[in-house]
């Protein structure tokens, strides 16, 4: 059918991870990863290996609890925090080291931080690297609350999204997230209402505070916006608290195939116009001619003929006879 050309279509396009600078001049994240997992589930962590002579060794850490992961030595065995001894696997690959966190928790939702230590002039210094988000998706009461579960806009569109807090703005960061299609943070809020926003969304990016409530809406929205937005709070000596997500599917409008099926459909409505009117006037016509003949056919009398030639001839014949008769 004609019309089902003319539907607009949705798809999702996977791109690189993004790096997310800060706005206001500052901030320790050369890139940020976000990775997110349900309970119970497994997430990898990548540390970029650096093997100058400089370098002593590489820490993985939780920046919010400061806690350390696992610390990597050249000349001594990993380390690892008791707390994670059971559940993870470290392992060298190429320029990276891979730290697997297995049988996810709640309490593994961390902001994890990539950190070196190098050796500057006889000094011992500590330099940050790669930072990673993972969130635990768990059905939990502590889980926060986060409207709606799925919008579809079409291109050019916005989307509101609202976040319920769990805890006080001035005790708590707010995040929104991107989980799945093209991971990464989208915007960031601490609890000095400092924000930084992601590159990708700086400048069609709004949001409203009231309280526990928090309002983010997306304008303009393209087809590359689509993904799984996700909003997560901070608290210090507290793991990340997530909610389920809003999934945005942003429907791609071809204006340029929309202008030309609705051309298309206008010339095939208008050619069905003429043909419908054209039959209508054809039937008509007929209808008519064939009334005015009738009314005007003259109709022939009915005339009966009498063969007079017989009674003059016996008119005749009877004359005839009589004079016969006389003589």
């Amino acid at each position: 059918m004609l019309w089902l050309s003319c539907l607009p279509t949705a798809s999702l396009f996977l791109l690189l991870l993004p790096c997310f600078p800060a706005q206001d001049g500052g901030g320790i994240e050369q890139s940020t990863d976000v990775i997110s997992a349900w309970e119970g589930g497994s997430v990898s962590i990548t540390c970029p290996v650096n093997d100058s002579q400089n370098q002593l060794g590489m820490y993985l850490k939780a920046i919010r609890q400061n806690l350390n992961v696992i610390y990597f030595s050249k000349e001594k065995p990993p380390s690892i925090n008791p707390e994670f001894a059971n559940h993870i696997e470290h392992s060298k690959e190429g320029e990276n080291f891979r730290i697997t966190l297995h049988r996810l928790q709640q309490s593994d939702s961390k902001i994890y931080l990539c950190s070196e230590i190098v050796k500057i002039s006889d000094h011992h210094k500590h330099q940050h690297g790669k930072t990673t988000i993972v969130v635990v998706k768990a059905k939990t009461s502590r889980a926060l609350e986060q409207s709606p579960l799925y919008a579809n806009p079409e291109q050019g569109q916005s989307v509101s999204i609202t976040c319920v807090l769990k805890s006080s703005p001035e005790d708590s960061e707010l995040f929104l997230l991107r989980t799945h299609v093209q991971p990464g943070i989208v915007l960031s809020v601490t609890k000095l209402n400092v924000s930084r926003v992601s590159p990708a969304f700086g400048n069609h990016l709004e949001y409203s505070r009231e309280g526990n409530r928090i309002v983010i809406t997306l304008h303009n929205l393209q087809e590359k916006d689509s993904d799984n937005y996700v909003c997560a709070e901070g608290v210090k000596d507290s793991p990340l608290l997530s909610a389920s997500g809003t999934m945005v599917l942003v429907q791609e409008v071809d204006q340029a195939h929309s202008q030309a099926c609705e051309k298309s459909s206008w010339g095939l409505y208008a050619l069905l116009v003429v043909v419908a009117l054209l039959f209508c006037a054809l039937v008509c016509c007929t209808l008519y001619h064939v009334d005015v003949k009738k009314y005007f056919q003259k109709k022939k009398p009915n005339v009966v003929y009498e063969d007079m030639s017989y009674n003059s001839r016996r008119s005749t014949l009877v004359r005839t006879s009589t004079y016969s008769r006389g003589e």
